[in-house]
């Protein structure tokens, strides 16, 4: 689980995202917060539809459930979303850092240089994120 700081984490999140996460990159929410302002990374939730209508979405995230991501992320897949890049740093956040964790393994699976679980959308929030309904 990378250690981002400025947001307490319980053992639950940890345990859920460390158990699904491997050869991933530490960085702060400000950091990653930064780079997805600056177009140097792209924000990705993997929540559940009716999750986002719910609540919306961090800004300028790419919203593709978990359930479809082996697909749509993969490159050769004829359904593959233009806007992931495999050599751009991918930031996954879903609703407490589990599915993010699982999503990360399957971008690594499928060549992803870069990526990091954020967690939930709530520590997206409470780090100063900005979010959109």
């Amino acid at each position: 689980m990378p250690h981002l700081k400025g947001i307490t984490r319980t053992d639950k999140d940890k345990t859920m995202a460390a158990t699904a996460q491997q050869n991933t990159n530490t960085l702060t929410y400000q950091d990653v917060i930064a780079q997805v302002n600056a177009g140097e990374m792209t924000l990705l939730d993997v929540r559940d539809h009716n999750e986002v209508t719910k609540s919306g979405k961090a800004k300028d995230a790419i919203h593709i459930p978990l359930t479809q991501l082996a697909y749509k992320a993969d490159p050769n897949h004829p359904e593959f979303h233009n806007n992931l890049y495999t050599n751009k740093p991918v930031a996954v956040y879903c609703a407490a850092g589990g599915r993010a964790g699982m999503a990360v393994n399957t971008l690594n699976q499928l060549g992803y240089e870069m990526t990091v679980n954020i967690g939930g959308l709530s520590h997206w929030v409470q780090a100063g994120g900005p979010v959109e309904k």
